[in-house]
């Protein structure tokens, strides 16, 4: 039999004290106050990606914005699933795709209730201290930097895409999303922080923390998985001291599974779906990162929307897929 230590008096009254005290100000006391659910966000990045649709094909680099009609395609195709199931997918737009003739179809995409955020106007590199180094293109075409530095082309690339975004489009950036993911994020570049916050920025998404994804072509084992599974308690929310909020990707992404080590789909949906376990388990957040570019090749029937609104489904009250915008307001 479990000793159970006795109370003394002086608990006893204090505690009794405690509970009316909580019962005159209509507090419940009968039970400690339910987690919060977990969080899951879909989120797909508007841009081409090289070797897609096949391999060999790295022109995308120089044109990121460039969306051919299959990307566009499967992105208003997955916001249809989403949007049937009851769920929202977070874009984040390459401000050159706004240069193409018809954006009928994000913006059937926005009348649904997605959410679009910012992600520069040419794909730049947010980190880069050359001007050069900041693009493709701009190596391509170094006429294009005229001079300025990296911060401005940086700058410039973002405001731009805002300037693009309401002009086009009719709406405000929703967040952004640095192109490339590092590991630490933003931290230790206070410069950086500042300038998103000056371009109307509360939160961003930067961080991809590392984990193993094993050897090309073959089948990722157990060590592999846990990896991923592990990497989940670094891809969490929080606030940078200058106050901007960082929402991290969460492994795997899809370039990295398909691109990088020819995953089968099946390898992928694993993946996916222990990640997403694991956050709801633990109520946490998990922000599934992938490229329309990409998937209507690997994914063409949307499995991973499907598989991700539906575990969310099962799991009734203890998860719910939002925006990251709506993550950024629980880290406020």
């Amino acid at each position: 039999m479990t000793h159970v230590p006795s109370m003394s008096r002086r608990q006893f009254l204090n505690a009794t004290a405690a509970t009316a005290t909580a019962a005159a100000a209509g507090l419940s006391v009968s039970a400690a106050p339910k987690p919060e659910k977990a969080q899951i966000a879909l989120t797909l990045d508007l841009e081409m990606s090289r070797h897609y649709p096949r391999r060999g094909l790295t022109e995308w680099d120089y044109q990121k914005g460039n969306l051919d009609k299959a990307t566009k395609a499967y992105s208003l195709k997955a916001a249809r699933v989403a949007h049937d199931m009851g769920a929202k997918i977070h874009f984040f737009c390459v401000g050159r795709v706004l240069e193409q003739p018809d954006v009928g179809w994000l913006k059937e995409i926005i009348q649904m209730g997605h959410p679009v955020g910012n992600h520069t106007y040419d794909h730049v590199n947010v980190l880069a201290t050359n001007p050069k180094q900041t693009q493709f293109r701009f190596q391509r075409a170094p006429w294009l930097l005229r001079g300025r530095t990296a911060a401005q082309v940086i700058e410039q690339n973002i405001a731009t895409t805002n300037a693009a975004m309401k002009t086009r489009l009719g709406i405000s950036p929703n967040g952004f999303r640095t192109p490339g993911g590092f590991y630490n994020g933003l931290k230790g570049r206070p410069d950086l922080q500042a300038m998103l916050k000056r371009q109307g920025f509360k939160w961003i998404s930067s961080v991809y923390p590392p984990h193993l994804s094993g050897q090309p072509k073959q089948e990722p084992g157990p060590e592999v998985y846990n990896s991923i599974v592990a990497a989940q308690q670094k891809a969490q929310p929080f606030r940078y001291p200058s106050g901007l909020i960082e929402i991290p990707m969460s492994p795997i992404s899809d370039v990295t599974a398909f691109r990088s080590k020819f995953w089968k789909l099946d390898y992928f949906l694993k993946g996916v779906r222990l990640a997403v376990e694991w956050a709801i388990q633990e109520r946490k957040v998990f922000d599934f990162l992938a490229h329309p570019s990409c998937l209507v090749v690997e994914d063409p029937g949307c499995e991973i929307v499907k598989m991700v609104c539906g575990r969310v489904k099962q799991s009734k009250d203890r998860a719910e897929i939002v925006g990251l915008d709506k993550i950024a307001a629980r880290v406020a």
